[in-house]
């Protein structure tokens, strides 16, 4: 079942797929390197990727989301949509620019991404992505802006995005960091934007008040990192509040932790992070759960103030 995404028209899913973990072989999630294949050559992980996109397609997922830091997920992502024969009526697909993968499908690389958020990479990178997506493409971010960044006041990059939404492509941007709320409202005061997507999850609450304001005022809201890059499963505390709630509703913790997301009022699309079948396939149990008064007085012992839960984001290593 699909509904629309704010003002921009476009049909999405609850739960869309993000592709951080299926395009390159590293990522910051918990327990990453066990959900890779032995051979975790650009190939092999083609033919993950394609098999992650089916399930989530059958499973009713109708909003994916890339990034051109993402390693190949974009040349994945791409090819799968031509294979299938989906055209943009059928799926709603976006992407970010503004990073750059650097690690060359090395899992020990000393740097996997470098970030440039510059108009000369917004235009370089919006090229290699609609050689990638093609008129698949309905919605380009902004990957990771930040009052500090100055983005969002850029003139030229402000002309860039004009230039692009007047083409017919939605524009977004998405958050980062314990500051997030004070970019999302610098983006409303700026204007031009049609989406926000920014993290909220049970130990990183902060952006609920500025996501809420976002809705109101017609943008789409996109949540990301609903588990926490995996501190929220049974691979970081299989013994915790969380897992304890779950067994007793009869499902598991990402399930749960993701329906705390969808039961926000503001949220229009939550979104998964699985790198396998079996991950999405318990992503997509939220959808099936209620969540409750009682769940969320029961579970505000995992919220964590929000300096200290991005600092310990940036202490996650890569695999």
């Amino acid at each position: 079942m699909t509904a629309p995404f704010g003002r921009t028209g476009l049909q999405v899913s609850r739960i869309g797929l993000g592709l951080a973990a299926l395009g390159r072989p590293a990522y910051i999630n918990v327990g990453h390197a066990a959900d890779l294949p032995p051979d975790r050559s650009p190939e092999a992980l083609r033919e993950r990727t394609h098999a992650v996109l089916d399930r989530a397609y059958g499973g009713g997922v109708r909003y994916f989301d890339a990034a051109r830091s993402y390693g190949l997920a974009e040349d994945f992502l791409g090819a799968w949509l031509r294979e299938r024969g989906l055209a943009p009526g059928d799926v709603a697909v976006g992407s970010k620019w503004g990073y750059t993968y650097t690690a060359g499908w090395r899992i020990d690389a000393d740097e996997h991404e470098v970030k440039d958020l510059t108009a000369a990479t917004l235009r370089r990178q919006l090229a290699e992505s609609r050689e990638r997506l093609g008129s698949s493409l309905g919605l380009y971010q902004i990957h990771s802006a930040t009052v500090e960044s100055g983005v969002l006041d850029d003139a030229a990059v402000r002309e860039e995005l004009a230039r692009l939404r007047d083409e017919g492509v939605f524009i977004g941007f998405t958050a980062t960091g314990a500051q997030q709320a004070d970019t999302i409202e610098r983006a409303l005061e700026v204007g031009g934007f049609d989406t926000v997507q920014a993290t909220w999850n049970l130990h990183d609450r902060s952006a609920a008040a500025a996501l809420a304001a976002a809705h109101d005022a017609g943008l789409g809201v996109i949540v990301k990192e609903a588990l926490a890059n995996g501190r929220l499963t049974a691979r970081e505390d299989p013994e915790g509040p969380l897992a304890a709630a779950a067994q007793e509703r009869g499902t598991t913790d990402d399930a749960l932790a993701l329906a705390a997301v969808l039961a926000q009022g503001w949220v229009d699309v939550a979104l998964s992070g699985a790198a396998t079948v079996a991950t999405l396939r318990s992503n997509l149990a939220a959808l099936e759960v209620t969540w409750d008064a009682e769940l969320d007085e029961r579970l505000a012992v995992l919220a964590e103030p929000a300096e200290e839960y991005w600092e310990r984001r940036s202490r996650l290593p890569w695999n």
